[in-house]
């Protein structure tokens, strides 16, 4: 069986695409928030070192999508 592949047109972003976009790192950035939130709590609660772990993963994985996020939104900016 022979599989062929499809070949990828690179169009350009329209709005609809900047909207998906922008929701699906807006629910990236809210999962990330909690799990970091609750894997730094687990770490605090293991070690005995109360709000530290627990805020440090916390503002962590806020600034880690942040930084994704505007190196994504860079490149749309880019192709325009």
């Amino acid at each position: 069986m022979l599989v062929t592949p499809h070949k990828m047109h690179d169009a350009p972003p329209t709005s609809f695409h900047i909207i998906i976009m922008l929701s699906a790192w807006g629910f990236a950035l809210v999962v990330v928030s909690f799990l970091f939130l609750w894997l730094g709590h687990l770490l605090d609660e293991l070690l005995g070192t109360k709000p530290i772990f627990m805020l440090g993963l916390f503002l962590l994985g806020i600034v880690g999508c942040f930084i994704e996020l505007f190196e994504e939104a860079w490149q749309v900016l880019k192709e325009k």
